[in-house]
């Protein structure tokens, strides 16, 4: 069952009707090429597409004739160096929280003058750095930080602009004396622990933002904690339900092995409202992202805790090393569900490389990014569908992807597609004000 792009895409309230777990071939790979050969017993499963191979040291296990593949020699695209777009930069400085500009023809990064400031410029701002809202602002006496800015000052315009790049400009003094100081909704972040040496399977706290997706009390998808009540996960992993039992949804976080789930410290949390985005195509996986929001917050903790969504334009390029996790399948065989939480270092593949004829021959959006291996090695699998693709940026964690689709498990040539988080930004927030 498909619903198209008209369809409502807010799925709430129990209903009492029940369905096989997508009923059509396994959700997130009906047409993707060469897969039918190994899909073939998951066709009556609850399992979905997606994530990961054991080891990124151990050659792959159960893909025939890799060897003989030849690999793809399209090259990355270096010239993308600076992942930063338009013309206005933001940051939020870490020794005194004071917000700081960067208009693009200045060279120095200026202090914003509180006239005229109010809160939903704050979030506005925090948005544009990736974090979900602003949590405290004030304005901060020039005389209390020293004599440390000299070269002047940003200041909002007297009138009202469309957006909020153009909404900056350059001054010599600030009429109140005061400038901005800004906290923002903190994310990305994880407790400190042990340092992981080539390690395969993660350590409790490790990746405190990724849950389990359990659907009629089995393990169905990945997800990925985005605030106290809500979770980022896959379209592919909920459309196929016109009327849906959301009460056959249960999310679990802070465990690392499956078998902890339901137990009396892990107590799932109950699903109120699945919402999928409304231009989500199953045949050819765009727009592959939905939400999950619970009926009661998560209770923040070492080991759950949000990760931050990506700044607006985020655009890594190729080589920049980011970080898979889930309890998918280690071997593309489908009998190998780990009960222990795996993750992988992969690195970004640009879409040129990933959309020429050797690799995905233009199937790529632009609202799908590229991750893995030419080779092959590591690679999501299924049962991995919707969870993280994570990237480190200025001290966080950002939520790069989402696990969507690929050809075949940890294939020469075909590394996993992921659903481009930083194209769906307007529509998270959106979401998340308006359910």
């Amino acid at each position: 069952m498909s619903l198209d792009g008209d369809t409502l895409s807010v799925i709430e309230n129990p209903v009492a009707v029940s369905h096989p777990f997508h009923s059509e071939k396994t959700a997130g790979v009906a047409g993707a090429k060469g897969v039918q050969g190994w899909l073939k017993g998951f066709q009556s499963t609850t399992q979905v597409k997606l994530l990961l191979r054991p080891s990124s040291s151990q050659s792959p296990v159960g893909l025939g004739d890799t060897k003989e593949t030849s690999f793809c020699n399209v090259t990355e695209d270096i010239s993308v160096s600076d992942s930063r777009k338009g013309s206005v930069f933001y940051r939020i400085s870490p020794e005194n929280s004071l917000l700081e500009i960067q208009l693009g023809k200045l060279p120095t990064w200026l202090p914003v003058c509180y006239e005229r400031w109010n809160s939903s410029l704050g979030t506005l701002v925090c948005r544009q750095l990736g974090y979900l809202r602003l949590t405290k602002h004030k304005g901060v006496n020039l005389t209390d930080i020293g004599p440390n800015y000299t070269d002047g000052f940003i200041q909002i315009t007297s009138e009202q602009k469309s957006s909020l790049e153009n909404m900056w400009q350059f001054r010599r003094s600030c009429i109140t004396g005061k400038v901005i100081a800004l906290q923002c909704f903190e994310c990305g972040t994880r407790a400190k622990l042990p340092r992981i040496i080539g390690g395969v399977e993660a350590t409790l706290g490790r990746w405190p933002w990724q849950v389990s997706l359990y659907y009629s009390n089995r393990h169905t998808c990945g997800g990925s904690i985005i605030t106290s009540q809500w979770v980022v996960t896959a379209a592919h992993c909920v459309h196929n339900y016109r009327l849906p039992q959301i009460s056959s949804w249960v999310v679990y976080a802070g465990i690392v092995t499956r078998s902890s789930a339901k137990t009396a410290q892990h107590a799932g949390y109950a699903v109120e409202k699945i919402i999928y985005n409304k231009n989500y195509n199953h045949r050819t996986h765009d727009s592959d992202i939905a939400l999950m929001k619970l009926r009661t917050p998560f209770n923040f903790s070492d080991t759950i805790r949000p990760i931050c969504l990506p700044q607006y334009d985020y655009d890594l390029p190729g080589g920049t090393q980011c970080w898979i996790s889930g309890w998918g399948y280690t071997q593309p065989d489908g009998v190998h569900s780990p009960d222990t939480l795996k993750e992988a270092p992969v690195p970004i593949i640009s879409t040129k490389k990933c959309n020429s004829s050797c690799m995905y021959n233009g199937e790529i959006t632009a609202r799908m990014l590229c991750a893995g291996y030419t080779e092959g090695k590591v690679d999501a699998c299924q049962g991995d569908s919707g969870g993280p693709l994570v990237c480190q940026d200025d001290n966080v964690w950002r939520l790069v992807g989402v696990v969507s689709w690929g050809t075949g498990c940890a294939e020469p040539n075909h590394p996993g597609v992921y659903t481009k988080v930083a194209k769906f930004l307007g529509w998270i927030y959106e979401m998340i004000e308006n359910y």
